[in-house]
């Protein structure tokens, strides 16, 4: 259990206050554990008093395991890979369960899985979390031999199903577990598992490096991958289409989160997970959804040696979404990156970040100051907040390196005129600017009850359109339905306005234009409106009129 997790406990049950609950938790920042952090504070006499308060709350046994020893008959009720990657070990055994010490007895999937397993009922017993480490440690041991009697089982359930498993199936299910648990173990940040021609191979990135694990035969590759699309919700009929997702998984009683990529190739799909509590992030630009037109100039804006490139929107338009993947199109040995951020959301490899920390004076503009003297490249600013850091962006520009950052604006063209307001001279704003891109996003009309809609007048007029204008094109809704928990709606995606610094612009933009103007003269130059944008997507069937109107 977390500090957090025993913290509420207590609080539950009336022992602490929460006051001194989050006295506690900051207590534990420091280091020390929370069985001493509530020894000193004379909540507890003992840590076993802890595991005794969670027996009560969840009305199981508490059981001191100091001189536990098992006998061989017990230990052959669970396999060692269970043991290992649900954190558990057997105890007892009687007629109707098999009584097991739970590193997490909270953890309702754990028994679940378990009983699913062993086909059998199982109860939980608590008890001092490190004596049962010790003891799954001490007699269970991951081995090959764990490893080939599960690829054994799989071989054998496979007989007469044309020889692929079923991704629910126990076998498959304990070993894409032990393949996650050994991963986790060995402090993995990513586990690939990548289908080639004549073999299945799966790699872990351990310290930048990839390490191969024992192959598992090849024929199970579209099993395994199945399998860990179903614990991700992905979509597992579609294997032409790239899929992004995540999992949470129990593994040695510890909850991990994960984000899950799968990637179609000529021999099956590959996938990746990122283990996120050391997570960086996962997203191409590909995934994104922009328009192949803007996609084309984002492609190549960020290529350029220099120039300043905006992504601007209100909070939770998916702008650090947008920033991370260009970064990460842009993150080769070749480049330097550098960005400064409030807070780094996401841990890149091979990118320097620093966050940003108000407190002491680490703000954005003495960060890119310092920037400057590291011999970057390309330089990511979080946000342009201020005058300064608008000047030395445009400095940094002027000096030869590509600035990326995100301004809140509501559209394109105030995002130039909000600059100039910041205190920048338009003469070099006009100089060093390449591009803004306007987003938004969008909900999606759920596909599972997607059904056609005719608006009314007064609708078609909020959109500035006509029944003219609507033509031939169908408008549709989201009646709602058990999928999409009846709002009609499910996931979301960006709809975006690119504004392109073409020479009209940079004298617009030096003459100090009002945004009306600017926006106007971009329109007639070919800009595509974030309200145009997200018409085409109601048209496409992708979202709704409302979602439109809200947003833009």
């Amino acid at each position: 259990m977390e500090a957090k997790d025993v913290v509420d406990l207590f609080i539950r049950n009336g022992y602490i206050t929460a006051e001194q609950g989050e006295q506690f938790i900051h207590e534990t920042a420091t280091g020390k554990e929370i069985h001493t952090v509530f020894k000193e504070a004379g909540v507890i006499e003992d840590k076993d008093q802890i595991f005794g308060v969670l027996a009560e709350e969840i009305g199981a046994e508490f059981m001191e395991l100091a001189r536990f020893i098992p006998n061989d008959d017990i230990l052959k009720l669970i396999p060692s890979d269970l043991a290992q990657t649900k954190g558990v070990f057997p105890v007892r055994v009687d007629d109707t369960a098999v009584y097991v010490a739970m590193l997490n007895p909270m953890n309702a999937q754990t028994l679940d899985d378990l009983r699913f397993a062993l086909r059998k009922d199982v109860v939980p017993i608590v008890a001092d979390t490190t004596k049962i480490s010790r003891l799954i440690d001490e007699y269970y041991a991951t081995n090959t031999e764990d490893m080939a009697d599960i690829l054994s089982e799989i071989a054998n359930e496979a007989e007469g199903e044309g020889g692929e498993g079923d991704a629910n199936a126990a076998p498959i299910v304990r070993f894409v577990d032990l393949v996650l648990y050994q991963a986790v173990k060995a402090g993995a940040s990513d586990i690939h598992f990548e289908p080639f021609e004549d073999n299945f191979k799966i790699r872990y990135r351990v310290d930048g490096s990839l390490i191969e694990m024992a192959p598992p035969p090849a024929h199970l590759a579209q099993t395994v991958t199945s399998r860990i699309k179903v614990v991700a919700n992905l979509n597992i009929a579609e294997k032409r289409l790239p899929q992004d997702g995540r999992l949470t998984t129990s593994i040695g009683g510890k909850s991990f989160d994960m984000r899950v990529s799968t990637l179609p190739t000529i021999h099956g799909e590959s996938v990746v997970l990122r283990v996120l509590d050391q997570s960086s992030v996962n997203l191409d630009l590909e995934v994104l959804g922009l328009p192949p037109k803007i996609k084309q100039f984002v492609d190549d804006v960020i290529q350029q040696p220099n120039g300043i490139f905006i992504v601007t929107g209100p909070t939770g338009a998916g702008k650090t979404t947008t920033m991370y993947a260009c970064l990460r199109k842009i993150n080769t040995i070749e480049d330097k990156l550098l960005t400064v951020e409030d807070p780094v959301e996401y841990d890149v490899d091979g990118i320097i970040q620093v966050p940003v920390n108000e407190a002491i004076g680490v703000n954005f503009g003495r960060v890119l100051r310092a920037f400057l003297r590291q011999d970057p490249d390309r330089i990511m600013v979080g946000e342009m907040r201020d005058g300064e850091t608008v000047q030395i962006a445009v400095q940094a520009s002027l000096t030869g390196h590509l600035v990326l950052s995100t301004l809140h604006t509501n559209d394109a063209a105030g995002a130039v005129t909000r600059l100039t307001d910041m205190g920048s001279e338009p003469f070099l704003l006009a100089a060093t600017m390449e591009g803004v891109l306007a987003q938004r996003l969008l909900r999606k009309i759920c596909p599972d009850c997607r059904v056609p809609y005719e608006p009314s007048d007064e609708i078609l007029k909020q959109l500035n359109m006509t029944r003219a204008d609507v033509g031939d094109n169908q408008f549709f809704t989201g009646a709602g339905c058990d999928e999409c928990g009846n709002s009609g709606y499910k996931g979301r995606k960006g709809i975006f306005e690119l504004l392109q610094i073409t020479e009209a612009m940079r004298e617009l933009i030096t003459e100090r234009a009002p945004t009306t103007v600017v926006q106007n003269k971009a329109v007639e130059l070919g800009m595509v409106t974030i309200r145009q944008d997200g018409i085409r997507n109601i048209f496409s069937g992708e979202t709704s009129i409302e979602e439109v109107l809200k947003y833009t």
